[in-house]
């Protein structure tokens, strides 16, 4: 699923078998392996993210090292905005760490060491950054990054730093440039943005397959039950999703086939006000348990922003109008 749409690399080569393995920081001594890398924050494995890969695993298999990427938790602008107090200027994230690595996985690359984004790591200056974690850490002998690539406190690393780093230390460094779809950047920025819009086609173009979010299957309050429209629930890990709403979508996990489904991204204004973000989906005509089951939520057209009810009656109407509509999108045949 995650290959369509992407030319393979060249590869002189043959593939080897292999098990992603991930790490949450660095790797102890006898884990570490020489690699080729790539570092940044793949929010949303994008099609320019996997461009990069490929030119990652292209390296390691040159080199007979393995391919490697160094991501973040949480996204460092999420926790520059914690610590100022301002989470409004924390990014939306576009994918949860569970689907950024299938993703990373689905690439074919061979480790990712997740570090996390702290005080301790946010004051590493350029040169702690380059001996503490490429060199000593993981034995980097190839190393590529975006165009726009800054490292180290203050950002104030970047590619000629690097460049002349490796030669120091003895890997070699490549940047690549920015990828453009019909002439607009592929960034994670812009697939944040047609997901804000509900624009599900220039997401997936963008992404270069369609977005969903998978997760767990937790047990809710169970009110969906009680007015008739009983739901699955995903918690959101993160408090800026990319999207927020009222959704038609497809569930995958729960039967040999795609179930069609309505559902809600969000906080739930009208039952609750911890501001906590849950994904609740209404799959029509299903009434298995499903608790603790994997699904993933496949999303495929916005009805309408998420609002606040006076009242349960006024709320179920509101889902029982959603439902129709939702319907309506798959055909399905509703009681007039």
């Amino acid at each position: 699923h995650y290959n369509q749409g992407f030319p393979d690399a060249s590869l002189s080569k043959p593939i080897p078998s292999r098990t992603m393995k991930v790490f949450r920081g660095l790797p102890n001594a006898q884990a570490r392996r020489p690699c080729a890398l790539t570092i940044g924050n793949f929010d949303g494995v994008h099609r320019g993210h996997r461009m990069l890969l490929s030119r990652v695993i292209e390296a390691a298999r040159g080199l007979g090292v393995e391919s490697a990427v160094m991501t973040f938790e949480p996204h460092p602008r999420e926790y520059f905005a914690h610590v100022s107090g301002d989470e409004s200027q924390a990014p939306r994230r576009v994918a949860n760490l569970r689907d950024k690595l299938q993703a990373l996985d689905a690439a074919g690359i061979d480790r990712v060491i997740v570090e996390h984004f702290n005080a301790r790591f946010a004051a590493m200056s350029p040169q702690d950054f380059v001996r503490t974690l490429l060199v000593s850490g993981l034995h980097v002998k190839w190393l590529i990054v975006g165009d726009d690539f800054r490292f180290g406190a203050k950002r104030a690393g970047d590619f000629s730093m690097l460049a002349e780093a490796g030669k120091r230390h003895g890997f070699a460094v490549e940047s690549m440039q920015t990828v453009l779809h019909e002439d607009e950047r592929i960034s994670s920025s812009a697939v944040r943005s047609a997901l804000h819009d509900g624009e599900f086609v220039r997401a997936s173009e963008l992404l270069g397959y369609p977005y969903a979010i998978s997760g767990r299957v937790q047990h809710g309050r169970k009110l969906g039950r009680t007015i008739g429209f009983p739901t699955l629930n995903l918690r959101i890990a993160h408090k800026r999703p990319a999207l927020t709403g009222i959704f038609v979508v497809r569930v995958h996990g729960l039967a040999p086939t795609a179930l069609p489904a309505v559902a809600s991204l969000g906080v739930r204004p009208t039952v609750e006000d911890n501001g906590r973000v849950l994904l609740e989906v209404h799959v029509f005509d299903y009434a298995a348990d499903c608790y603790g089951k994997l699904v993933r939520i496949e999303f495929l057209s916005k009805l309408r922003d998420e609002e606040k009810y006076d009242d349960l009656e006024t709320l179920t109407t509101a889902i029982a109008n959603d439902a129709r509509v939702a319907k309506q999108f798959f055909e399905i045949p509703t009681l007039s």
